[in-house]
């Protein structure tokens, strides 16, 4: 069963959605999204004997605090704080794939593995990669306008967009690109720290399945890829079963 947990970091008063039991599996939210994104996601893995934490970005679901002045890495320990000394495996999708390459860097040691769902592997994006991003929540956009850019950017062909035209939070996701531009690149290639595993969409526009000469440049040299059929860059939804199983290989492989 799910609770609610809240907690007090620093000057940030946080929430997560938490269930189960046994090592612990931090699942992180894409680019000015919650928790909620999980809630076909968590339910597996946790039936599968560990401990799922999800939380909340600063400026949803009862997260609060500074919005200023942060980087890649207060993000990654605000996460962090749900977990305690407990080792981890760290999921982020999308921008959370960010945040758990940051979180490997100010936890050594207690992160044993970081999973990268339809990660992008650095933040630089082509422009229209960029304007489907930004559409999918402009609140200027007609509904028909900011749907075009979800199907275009998120979801593959024959997949219903609509599920993802609520569940936006513009301010988050400008401080989210705030910290990604005041943080060093210590977090990029996570995988010289920690075993990763990076989970590709097949059909993804933003952010296209990579080769793996591509992939081990970008994130280091422990890094192993799985690609999930008929999915697009949002995935949890399209195919909650399979991303799970792929987290859930993973976290037999590194928490054992």
């Amino acid at each position: 069963m799910e609770e609610r947990i809240s907690i007090t970091h620093g000057a940030a008063c946080l929430v997560a959605r938490a269930q189960g039991s046994g090592p612990t599996v931090l699942l992180l939210a894409s680019l000015g999204r919650g928790a909620e994104d999980f809630c076909e996601i968590a339910p597996r893995v946790a039936a599968a004997g560990y401990r799922v934490i999800a939380p909340e970005p600063r400026g949803i679901g009862g997260s609060s605090g500074p919005m200023e002045g942060l980087t890649l890495y207060d993000l990654a320990e605000d996460a962090a704080a749900f977990a305690g000394d407990a080792p981890l495996l760290v999921a982020g999708h999308a921008f959370g794939n960010w945040v758990a390459r940051a979180l490997a860097v100010v936890r050594p040691g207690q992160v044993k593995g970081v999973a990268l769902l339809a990660a992008s592997l650095g933040p630089t994006l082509d422009p229209l990669v960029r304007a489907s991003i930004d559409g999918s929540f402009d609140p200027a956009l007609t509904e028909a306008e900011r749907l075009a850019h979800l199907q275009r950017g998120y979801f593959a062909p024959g997949h219903d967009a609509r599920i993802w035209l609520e569940g936006w939070h513009p301010p988050v996701a400008a401080m989210q690109r705030a910290a990604t531009q005041a943080s060093d690149a210590r977090w990029r290639r996570v995988a010289d720290r920690v075993p990763t595993l990076y989970v590709a969409a097949a059909q993804d526009f933003i952010a296209p399945v990579p080769d793996a000469a591509t992939l081990h440049a970008a994130l280091g040299a422990d890094c192993r890829m799985t690609v999930i059929a008929e999915a697009g860059h949002a995935l949890l939804p399209e195919q909650p079963a399979a991303t799970a199983e792929a987290i859930l290989a993973f976290a037999r492989d590194i928490l054992t």
